[in-house]
């Protein structure tokens, strides 16, 4: 049959099954590529399916905002957390993943031809479900250290925007925007009647003290903010498949068709591992984080001593280094190199919108102690030999 050209020509390909199958290649291969983290879900999550089993109807479909029980162990925790009320003005609907509910918002929100403004270097699956729709991201340059300008924002700002995209902490840099900085953009988008998108899927992941802020406990803000959460990063719980959103009271019915088209219902039998996370111990998060962060000091000593090859920005959150690697290499063709001369894989920064020199960004969630010293020091010694 002939080929038929749609909207999807216009959408990258997913770097992560790109890269993979580069790793598939070169077996030995240690990954530093994809965002997961190595630990599994509480002990409790596996308790609950107990309780999905022993209910005689959860074969059957469910509310298309999720089970009463998830939504109100949701709303307990986002006013303990994040400190935001649910209440008339807003609410929460469960979803197949952050990425599902990035992709609800952008449905609810748009019409084809709109304008999506995101800050580079941005998370690609943000940038492809804007393109899917039909719509146009506008790209606005963050600075030398990857934090937001939101004079910048503000000027790219026009009637066909819709909405301003922050993710704190970052995914690709790691970053942790300051409260001012978020203040002022979630201040931006009430002034100009447009929708403050915030995406925390690594909410619990911040170091040195920093802790995480969201914007939508802003007084006043619910009505113009939406925030995107996961499961996925904090509870082990990537293939389960469940992140929740809460947004403004008057998206619900836009969002409800969406999810009802795509989805029907978040899978009831992950609602109820998600229930029992929910139920996770203090221990749970000191254990597993705290982990993660002794990986950190490890992979920030070995990339020291990149010093004078790269730039590396310092980042408070998440799991991710975002190198600036100072070469006139394409960005992918040193990343296919790392993998076939090196055994080690990184993502090359043009899949964030980085095109403008080689960018690489360094995962490190899902490094073990004995691990991490491998595979750093394959790439040190790769990037050394590659670029010397």
């Amino acid at each position: 049959m002939k080929s038929l050209i749609s909207r999807m020509q216009a959408v990258q390909s997913p770097i992560i099954p790109v890269v993979g199958e580069l790793i598939k290649n070169s077996p030995g291969t240690i990954s530093l590529g994809q965002g997961v983290v190595s630990y599994s879900p509480p002990q409790s999550s596996v308790d609950f399916l107990a309780k999905f089993l022993s209910e005689p109807t959860n074969n059957l479909y469910k509310a298309v905002e999720g089970i009463p029980q998830l939504i109100a162990a949701l709303t307990a925790k986002l006013q303990a957390f994040n400190q935001i009320e649910i209440n008339a003005e807003n609410c929460i609907v469960v979803t197949a993943g952050s990425n599902m509910a990035y992709v609800n918002a952008i449905l609810a929100i748009t019409s084809p031809g709109d304008e999506i403004i995101l800050n580079k270097p941005y998370y690609f699956n943000h940038e492809m479900a804007i393109a899917m729709a039909g719509c146009r991201a506008v790209l606005v340059d963050t600075d030398e250290n990857y934090q937001l300008r939101p004079d910048a924002i503000a000027q790219a700002i026009t009637p066909k925007t819709k909405a301003v995209v922050t993710i704190s902490p970052n995914n690709p840099t790691g970053v942790v925007y300051p409260e001012a900085t978020l203040r002022a953009v979630n201040q931006l988008c009430c002034d100009r009647n447009i929708y403050h998108i915030s995406d925390e899927a690594y909410e619990y992941f911040t170091y040195n003290g920093v802790k995480h802020l969201s914007p939508g406990a802003f007084a006043g803000s619910s009505d113009y903010t939406i925030s995107l959460y996961s499961l996925s990063k904090a509870y082990g719980f990537a293939s389960w498949r469940i992140g929740y959103m809460v947004i403004p009271q008057h998206l619900l019915d836009p969002i409800k068709k969406v999810q009802d088209t795509i989805l029907i219902c978040p899978p009831v039998i992950s609602q109820y591992a998600a229930l029992g996370a929910l139920q996770a111990t203090e221990e749970y998060f000191t254990e597993h984080i705290g982990a993660i962060a002794q990986v950190r000091e490890l992979v920030i000593k070995y990339l020291n001593r990149l010093q004078g090859l790269c730039t590396i920005t310092p980042a408070d959150g998440a799991f991710y280094f975002f190198l600036k690697v100072h070469t006139q290499i394409d960005a992918f063709e040193l990343v296919k190199r790392l993998i076939q001369e090196h055994q080690i894989a990184v993502i090359p920064g043009t899949t964030f919108g980085m095109e403008d020199g080689c960018y690489l960004r360094v995962a490190y969630g899902a490094l073990q102690q004995e691990t991490v010293k491998t595979g750093m020091e394959r790439l040190v010694q790769g990037l050394q030999t590659i670029l010397k």
